[in-house]
């Protein structure tokens, strides 16, 4: 992939029937406490860094990546990654944090945490956020950022999550056009609540692509691209497919060779049209007034990246042959993907659930299971008792690394970072720790702009 690339993750919180609805708000805290204080896994803040995350709201870790609360919910950052099996890995991390922290608090039982997007309840949502980091000189013409709308928006053929029902777009008097009927099952968990194609603020009318201009680097060289789109996933082929995809797709930007032809009329309408297509046939309205069908539509982006970036590495070329394989797959055999694609497998799921109990759709039982497939215990979750393919039960489980939690990637800045935060946890230092700095009240502060260096040496001098 040879790209940096990061995930933010936000998570749900199930509590127990038998708890108070006011624990629900509580346990996030807890455990954040728990993991800092408890199992030392990173170096907490101690100054504010907005208005909205006071002293104490959360702290980097030892991998590298953050942990916080966002409005009620705790909230991971994975680590700046290289290559994509250390980003599905680091992504994992979270999870697991997560799950150890309920397991050593013996709170498994009354508290999940889930990785999803939706609450059935209030209709809320809530983000998987993609970062890229990209060279300053890409050129984000009309016609290049018609084309990397039209891959995004047809993206979550594979990249869905899934979810029972359907949701409006939230703090809006107005409705975006819909299908009319009920919509039993949808291949993506935010297309209902993605209201324009690109915007600067990221609540209340979220786009397809953050438009802020914060690279968290030098920003002479690079700018980052933050995606708002994407569902979070289960399957951690899913997730590597997703993010492997888009790095081919923004490299052929980068070089001037994104097919500048391929335009939606309307990037946000197409997107919830594909994920509420009962049938499967997902045709989207293109800029020239043709009606095209989203599979045919990445088939068109692979191809262009077939031609161009094939043999460029081994990382390349299986995201390639995946991505092939994956779209094949999709259009004759859709169960070998069971285990590999979240909503195909979820769908899969719920089906034989309503065939073997005679439910409906409607059926709340339905919403309940919906969620369990989130469920990051790996004891209780419904994702981890699906059989995937081989190949695909393989790569799922090579990217689960228990050390991940405590280890930073060894070939991007978070290493140094990760030197900082373990220096900081043992001696009373008034630290700051900033994802492109670090800093002494009493000294001057190390900046880190290259996120490809590891700043190792830098940060022991530093320090020392």
């Amino acid at each position: 992939m040879n790209r940096i690339v990061g995930l933010e993750t936000e998570y749900g919180c199930l509590i127990s029937e038998d708890q108070a609805q006011s624990q629900a708000d509580t346990w996030p805290i807890k455990v954040k406490n728990y993991l800092f204080r408890k199992c030392h896994v990173g170096a907490i803040d101690l100054h504010y860094r907005d208005y909205e995350e006071p002293p104490g709201n959360g702290g980097f870790l030892l991998n590298g990546g953050r942990l916080y609360l966002d409005m009620g919910h705790l909230e991971y950052s994975s680590p700046e990654c290289l290559n994509l099996r250390d980003l599905v890995s680091f992504d994992i991390a979270g999870d697991m944090l997560l799950h150890h922290a309920l397991s050593e608090m013996g709170a498994t039982n009354q508290v999940a945490f889930l990785k999803n997007n939706i609450d059935h309840h209030t209709g809320a949502t809530f983000g998987c956020h993609e970062n890229y980091l990209m060279r300053r000189e890409a050129q984000f013409t009309p016609e290049v950022l018609s084309s990397l709308l039209a891959f995004l928006a047809t993206r979550q053929i594979f990249a869905g999550a899934g979810r029972v029902g359907q949701a409006n777009p939230l703090a809006f008097d107005f409705e975006l056009p819909d299908r009319q009927g009920q919509v039993n099952f949808q291949i993506s968990q935010r297309a209902d609540h993605i209201v324009n194609d690109i915007y600067q603020w990221v609540q209340f009318n979220r786009a397809i692509i953050n438009a802020r201009d914060e690279p968290l680097a030098d920003y002479r060289k690079y700018r980052r691209l933050h995606l708002l789109i994407g569902d979070s996933n289960m399957s951690p082929f899913a997730t590597a497919l997703k993010i492997g995809t888009t790095a081919c797709v923004l490299t052929l930007l980068e070089e001037n060779l994104l097919p500048t032809h391929i335009a939606l009329r309307d990037a946000v309408l197409a997107t919830r049209e594909i994920s509420r297509d009962p049938d499967g046939k997902w045709l989207v309205e293109m800029d020239d007034g043709s009606h095209r069908d989203a599979l045919d539509i990445q088939y068109q982006f692979l191809e262009y990246a077939d031609r161009h970036l094939s043999g460029m590495d081994k990382e390349t070329d299986w995201i390639l042959e995946s991505w092939c394989f994956t779209l094949d797959a999709i259009r004759n055999k859709p169960e070998l993907l069971i285990g590999g694609v979240d909503w195909i497998s979820k769908k899969w799921l719920l089906s034989t659930f309503v065939q073997e109990e005679g439910l409906c759709w409607q059926d709340p039982w339905l919403q309940s299971l919906d969620l369990e497939y989130h469920n990051v215990n790996p004891n209780k979750g419904l994702f981890y008792a699906l059989k995937p393919a081989k190949a695909i039960g393989e790569f799922n489980s090579s990217v689960r690394r228990e050390e991940t939690m405590r280890t930073p990637p060894q070939n991007t800045r978070a290493k140094g970072r990760s030197r900082a935060v373990a220096q900081f946890q043992r001696r009373n230092f008034p630290y700051i720790i900033n994802w492109d700095s670090v800093a002494l009240e009493t000294q001057d502060y190390l900046p880190m702009p290259d996120p490809f260096h590891p700043y190792e040496e830098e940060v022991e001098y530093f320090l020392r």
